[in-house]
């Protein structure tokens, strides 16, 4: 159904860019409307600065910016962790996983202000349209979404150039031309997609990498450190306690140094294309091998089982913008009661790229070296393994008959 009336004040997802500049004021030429620029501070860094001078030169009275980023880590990006969640088997989701926070604020900001409409900067070829959208639908399905890249005439870069300087939205220098590609930041990852990475047989240039080291100009030396976990979450890095903002952050400097969590895939995108993408999460990285590592001492094996059966569903859950569902709810809840014993201290080896297990220990470990020895013992009766084989071969054996 068409909506004939003017939204009255929009709350806009606000980066600071040139996109969402000119979306800030073209809301406000298309509608009459005000705006609320809201940008939310997810550990992207300084670019958080230049958002607000650059609204406050628009003429936009309502500036939001929040900081976000223990929110971002402790309520999305830990409990993503502790599922193992990879999407496709490569991508850790560290964009996917920023949206519904940032869709979550707008609509409260929306209430807070008396918004009656929200606004995102996502193009109608990605994913995040539908992740925005999703998680709006689901927080207040009443408020009304304007997505500009699917109802403008602004159809290129030269008609929203032109756009920007009509209405003296400043432009720099290096946003003349066409940018290498597009970049995505927060705490957790920066991704890198389009243009100069558009053939997937091309190499990234090198120039692409913001946050680590190429993997052959890492030291030579390993970095050693220890990470404590309590009920699946890190708590601590060499016995010192940080709140999670402050873990990922030191992580991420660590890692970054040693050349770790780079991945180049091409992923199968929700609205049905294939996409090339580049991603760096290094600190995210570190804690997807080193909690793999504690589980697979606290966790009995059926459990770990399901839980990397369930895996994959739970990744798609997330890239697809289904936060906010109540299956991926469902899923959190069977994931978090997996967790209660899963603490202890992982023993890490950062070298070159690469993240090295070097020990583990926990008061919950399952594992018994009186069973798993391979010298003389008590405790296992080698013969019982006689019974145990032969119910196991029985099936086989009838199918056998039957060829």
């Amino acid at each position: 159904m068409a909506i004939s009336t003017n939204p009255k004040k929009v709350v806009l997802a606000y980066s600071g860019g040139l996109d969402t500049s000119v979306i800030l004021k073209w809301l406000e030429v298309t509608y009459g409307c005000e705006v609320v620029a809201f940008a939310a501070d997810l550990g992207q860094g300084a670019e958080l600065d230049e958002a607000r001078r650059r609204a406050e030169q628009l003429g936009i009275r309502e500036i939001l910016i929040e900081d976000l980023r223990d929110q971002f880590v402790r309520h999305y990006v830990f409990p993503m962790l502790r599922a193992n969640a990879l999407y496709e088997g490569t991508y850790m989701l560290g964009t996917a996983i920023a949206r519904p926070l940032i869709a979550k604020r707008q609509i409260e900001i929306a209430r807070e202000t008396g918004a009656d409409a929200v606004a995102h900067g996502a193009t109608g070829k990605g994913n995040d349209q539908v992740r925005f959208e999703l998680a709006y639908a689901a927080l207040d399905p009443d408020i009304r979404v304007i997505a500009p890249w699917r109802e403008w005439d602004l159809t290129s870069r030269t008609k929203l150039l032109a756009f920007a300087e009509a209405h003296k939205i400043p432009v720099p220098k290096d946003k003349k031309g066409q940018a290498p590609f597009s970049t995505d930041a927060n705490l957790f990852h920066t991704s890198a997609e389009g243009k100069v990475l558009e053939d997937p047989d091309a190499a990234p240039p090198e120039y692409v990498y913001s946050r680590t080291v190429a993997p052959e100009a890492a030291p030579d030396a390993p970095l050693l450190l220890e990470i404590a976990f309590e009920k699946g979450d890190p708590v601590a890095i060499d016995r010192i306690r940080m709140e999670p903002a402050d873990l990922l952050e030191q992580l991420n400097e660590l890692a970054g140094q040693n050349g770790i969590g780079r991945a180049d895939m091409v992923e199968n995108r929700l609205v049905g294309m294939k996409s090339r993408s580049v991603y760096e999460t290094p600190g995210g990285t570190v804690l997807h091998h080193a909690h793999r590592a504690i589980e697979s001492i606290t966790l009995d094996r059926q459990a770990a089982h399901l839980k990397d059966e369930l895996m994959p569903r739970y990744a798609e859950l997330i890239y697809n913008g289904l936060w906010f569902s109540p299956e991926r709810e469902m899923l959190q809840s069977l994931i978090d009661e997996s967790q209660k014993n899963v603490s202890g201290t992982v023993r890490l080896k950062l070298y070159k790229g690469n993240v090295i297990v070097d020990g583990r220990r926990s008061d919950n470990s399952l594992y018994s070296s009186a069973l798993a020895t391979f010298e003389d013992d008590e405790v296992y009766d080698q013969s019982d393994a006689s019974g145990f084989i032969e119910l196991m071969a029985l099936r086989l054996k009838l199918l056998s008959t039957r060829k």
